[in-house]
């Protein structure tokens, strides 16, 4: 019997195959089904003369040139603070906030998009604390947040900490030998850099720029807010605009298509051009680098540091000071605020769930593929999961309002494709938490688990669980988070009677309506905390910290 059990565990292949691998296929399935149809619908919208006539109007044209502009611009501005800050963390390993600071760095991917807007405008707007400041030494009030500069900025403070995030790897994993090896040959800072990082740089950076890239491509709130204008729009903004405003069907499907063939040819090109690198390099001891010492290096790296810290840190305490003010406080009472935080709950928690139970169901299924030999098909099903961050959710949102349109209408249950779209959203990064611990359980795992005949749910409550149990809550947390403060999908779907908290907020700052606006931001980036912390520490466990 044992010897049955341990045949039918292993296969062909020598090692534990834990099930069968059809959920994840049947997601897989059903989220390209509903890809498809939303395409399909837009597809349906658009005839052929309105298509050559819209294909000749110069506004259409202008507006996929400012998206591609501004995208390009953005992930420069993002790259290069960030290529300088993560080599001065990099070159000083230990200095006082140093462990804050790199805390820090993960804050602005957590906290809502439209709440570092408002905190971006409280430093750079026309009130904010930089004109009061230039008013003080006497010099004239300038407006210059809102258009191209405005969605800079906020590109910059978004993508910025992900970047750095991102190429600190690469710093890690140079090898002690390598170091002691520049000293002995007395290599100075540039010398450093052109033989030693600059090729690890190389090899990273592809990979971080098609993601930034990527991310400005279709980044709504920011452009949606900082814009200014006609003249500041990208397609994601054109699209909302399009549906919600003009109620011009064959325009949004347009723009929808040509944002996804803009998306399909930068992963095409981020396929193409990225390598393979470890992202979860050990940091190991702290480098002993020979251009450590000097005085020129010791300042330009402490200036770095500084404008970065500052730059993140005080539009997140402008946040908190506004929101601390009288007037602020006094939308706290408002019924409207409890009920977008009700709904922004109900959104959040299903959303979130959803994202970890189709990221979980996908890596299950291709590690089974995996231990069947049949590798292509588990690498199809990673990139059905991954490929969701290169679509943009207003393409597929525009999708969905066109089909409900004919079948129950967009508002009637707004909030359904608001949860299936952010949990879509949140989809990639679930993937990317869950995927290499559920491997490497199964790398240590297999072969016991077969040789005991341990399978299905008790398995699972054995040795997975266990193991996973910590990716599983950051993974929740996360996901929740994201679809917690994401305006994209209620922006289209929501109505005022609907608001969720991020629409809630966008309308007070459309309105100018800066008090109640710094209200709404503390209470969603309090709840934001909440939420993350309480999730993690109950779903993910206390975990056990050993100096």
């Amino acid at each position: 019997m044992a010897a049955r059990a341990e045949r039918l565990a292993t296969g062909s292949t020598g090692r534990a195959i834990p099930g069968a691998a059809w959920p994840g296929l049947l997601l897989a399935a059903a989220m390209a089904g509903l890809v498809v149809a939303a395409f399909a619908s837009l597809l349906g919208e658009v005839d052929r003369a309105s298509a050559v006539a819209a294909l000749g109007d110069s506004y259409l044209w202008r507006v996929v040139r400012f998206t591609l502009l501004q995208a390009g611009l953005s992930t420069l501005v993002s790259l290069v603070p960030a290529v300088l800050l993560a080599r001065a963390l990099a070159r000083r390993p230990r200095f006082p906030g140093r462990a804050l600071l790199v805390r820090l760095l993960g804050l602005p991917m957590v906290i809502p998009v439209i709440v570092s807007v408002f905190g971006i405008v409280a430093i750079f707007g026309q009130a904010g604390i930089a004109n009061r400041i230039g008013a003080m030494l006497g010099l004239e009030q300038r407006t210059f947040l809102y258009g191209l500069t405005g969605i800079l900025i906020g590109h910059a403070f978004l993508n910025l900490p992900l970047a750095t995030r991102l190429l600190l790897p690469a710093w890690t994993s140079v090898p002690g030998e390598t170091w002691r090896l520049a000293a002995q040959l007395g290599m100075r800072s540039g010398a450093i850099f052109r033989l030693i990082e600059w090729p690890l740089l190389r090899e990273r950076l592809p990979g971080v720029v098609a993601v930034v890239f990527m991310l400005c491509t279709t980044s709504f709130a920011v452009v949606l807010t900082l814009g200014g204008g006609p003249a500041a729009t990208t397609i994601e903004v054109a699209i909302y605009q399009a549906l919600r405003f003009d109620f011009d069907p064959s325009r949004a499907s347009l723009l929808a298509l040509i944002q996804l063939g803009l998306s399909i040819v930068v992963l095409v090109a981020a396929q193409r051009w990225t390598r393979p690198f470890d992202l979860l390099a050990a940091p190991g001891r702290p480098a002993d680098r020979p251009d450590r010492g000097g005085a020129p290096g010791m300042i330009m790296d402490s200036a770095v540091i500084l404008v970065a810290a500052l730059f993140l840190l005080l539009p997140l305490s402008a946040i908190v000071a506004a929101g601390m003010a009288w007037d602020a406080f006094a939308i706290w009472g408002d019924v409207r605020l409890w009920q977008a935080a009700a709904r922004s709950l109900v959104v959040a928690l299903a959303a979130g769930t959803l994202s970890v139970v189709i990221a979980l169901a996908l890596q299950i299924s291709i590690r089974r593929l995996a231990a069947r030999g049949a590798i292509a098909a588990g690498r199809a099903l990673d990139l059905a999961g991954s490929i969701v961050l290169g679509l943009s959710p207003l393409a597929v949102g525009a999708g969905l309002f066109l089909l409900l349109v004919g079948l129950v209408g967009p508002f009637r249950w707004s909030l359904a494709p608001v949860v299936l779209l952010t949990a879509l959203l949140a989809l990639p990064y679930a993937m990317r938490l869950i995927g290499p611990p559920l491997a490497q359980s199964a790398a240590i795992h297999d072969r016991l688990c077969a040789s005991l005949g341990l399978a299905g749910w008790n398995r699972w409550r054995l040795v997975e669980w266990p193991q996973l149990r910590p990716s599983i809550g950051f993974a929740l947390a996360l996901a929740v988070t994201l679809a917690l403060g994401d305006l994209a999908a209620i922006a289209l779907f929501g109505t005022p009677q609907n608001a969720t908290l991020p629409l809630l907020l966008y309308q007070l700052l459309a309105g100018y309506r800066m008090g109640e606006a710094a209200g709404v931001a503390l209470f969603l980036v309090l709840l934001v905390m909440l939420l993350f912390v309480g999730i993690e520490r109950s779903v993910g466990g206390r975990r056990l910290v050993r100096h």
